[in-house]
């Protein structure tokens, strides 16, 4: 089944949608403003060493100078492995020393980043240890089987003149020779672009910025079934191409820059989906619908038949409900991105063929996911009990924030994500429109967050559109109300 994806670039967030049979089934947000520095290698140059401690601290040319403690040493965890003495901090590290670390902790509060020179470089299926020479694999994978298989196929993929080791990760289960085979080659040139940055660099300096949202798009979610990767911004477009054709050249020719009149991600409805994805309640194309709640421990979602009442007669109703149900499900656990524990709460069926027909289905759907996740049978409650791995915060998680009128009983957008609301909403106008002036109505956040983290974007856009921009407070207005009018 074929699938696009589309890549809004924008100078403050960056959004993918993965799009199949034009229905939005996936989404990723990452914004300019929260992207850290884990996962980041620096050339480094020590400033201090505090034997006391047993940690030093590294100028890396961050606004503070990050920290090290012993543990992260690569020749400490050596020694330890081996049951020697592990020397201390003082006679491994000197003031002016060179280093070549990596971001294990970005900097919080008045504390810098925490560092670690055991260098570990991520892939799609791999994890590449370029000072570590063995071969592990992820405790995820249960079949002992699978793992000496995966052993056995690598150690025959890895070339005799690699002197790193690897990790291989839960997405390599059922990879084939080819797919393994590319991975190591990326992560191999990426080790050498990175070498080669630190030869050519003084201390301090960035060797390697992890990767951007669409570059892991490209790395971890292109497939035989991607038909194009459209992305909004010919400058972008430019630079993948380019990356895809240094790391995963297969890719480069699927890239495609989107010049058309209506915003990109209009095509395919994706901000009617993203509004759907933060509410209760999915709608049905039968009349049922699903209550879908979100909560610290578990995920529950509840199936209603609602107003559909096509079948032949009652249990009919409630297979047929169901069944679409499945499928919804599977699609939302995706769109949302939840995880952890999820609890489906389908309408009782007595019949045990059609309890087996819909967990069948519902199987059927989720192995399109390509997170990790375990499926239950039916318990003697009539639930289904599943688990679904958490790899990133969900889309609720990321685009809103506890309400403090209901005190944190529900949800409302952030005032950073009514600021790009809005933003975007001027950009759609001004291709429609020719005013004078954009005036902004909105609540006195939104107009603070305008006025002071947001005034940067604000100015561009008005340079963008080449019309003034002026904002005004509406009291009334709660956090998510906002007008653009047209002077």
């Amino acid at each position: 089944m074929s699938e696009d994806i589309l890549i809004n670039i924008t100078p403050f967030e960056t959004r993918v949608a993965l799009v199949e049979q034009g229905a939005v089934q996936e989404l990723h947000v990452e914004r300019s403003i929260q992207r850290g520095h884990v996962g980041n290698i620096y050339l480094g140059r020590v400033v201090r060493v505090l034997p006391g401690m047993q940690s030093a601290f590294i100028e890396i040319g961050l606004e503070r100078a990050a920290f090290i403690h012993i543990a992260d040493l690569r020749e400490n965890r050596s020694e330890r492995s081996q049951g020697l003495t592990p020397t201390p901090i003082e006679k491994l590290l000197f003031e002016g020393q060179t280093l070549m670390v990596q971001v294990i902790k970005d900097p919080l509060g008045t504390k810098g980043a925490r560092l670690s020179t055991q260098i570990s470089i991520a892939g799609r299926m791999l994890v590449y240890l370029p000072h570590d020479p063995h071969i592990g694999i992820s405790q995820k994978i249960d079949s002992e089987a699978e793992r000496i298989q995966l052993r056995e196929r690598l150690q025959a993929l890895i070339p005799e003149d690699e002197k790193g080791g690897l990790i291989v990760r839960t997405q390599a289960e059922g990879a084939t020779d080819d797919e393994l085979s590319a991975d190591l080659e990326y992560l191999r040139k990426l080790w050498a672009s990175v070498q080669a940055a630190a030869r050519s660099n003084p201390a301090p300096a960035l060797l390697h910025h992890d990767l951007t949202l669409e570059q892991r798009v490209l790395r971890d979610m292109v497939g035989a079934n991607t038909g194009t990767i459209q992305v909004d911004s010919r400058t972008t477009t430019t630079a993948l191409i380019e990356w895809a054709r240094l790391y995963t050249p297969s890719v480069a020719d699927r890239i495609q820059h989107y010049s058309g009149e209506r915003p990109l991600f209009d095509t395919a409805n994706v901000d009617a989906e993203i509004a759907r994805a933060l509410s209760r309640r999915v709608d049905l194309k039968s009349g049922g619908y699903l209550i879908i709640d979100q909560t610290e421990a578990l995920t529950t979602v509840d199936v209603n038949t609602g107003g559909f009442v096509g079948g032949r007669n009652f249990d009919d109703t409630i297979f047929k409900t169901n069944l679409e149900a499945a499928q919804a499900i599977a699609r939302q656990l995706r769109l949302r991105n939840l995880g952890g524990i999820v609890i489906l709460d389908f309408i009782d069926m007595e019949d045990l063929e059609h309890r087996e027909t819909v967990l069948a289905e519902l199987k059927k759907a989720l192995a399109r996911d390509r997170t990790r996740m375990t499926v239950n049978g039916f318990t003697q409650l009539g639930l289904v009990e599943m688990t679904r791995k958490r790899t990133r915060d969900s889309l609720a998680h990321q685009l809103c924030e506890p309400c403090p009128m209901c005190e944190s009983r529900g949800n409302v957008r952030t005032a950073r994500t009514v600021c790009y609301e809005i933003l975007r909403e001027i950009l759609r106008e001004a291709r429609q429109f020719n005013p004078r002036e954009f005036r902004i109505l909105a609540s006195q956040n939104v107009v603070d967050l305008f006025l002071e983290e947001e005034s940067q974007h604000l100015a561009m856009l008005g340079d963008f559109v080449g019309k003034p921009v002026s904002l005004e407070v509406e009291t009334a207005y709660s956090q998510e109300q906002y007008d653009i009018i047209l002077v």
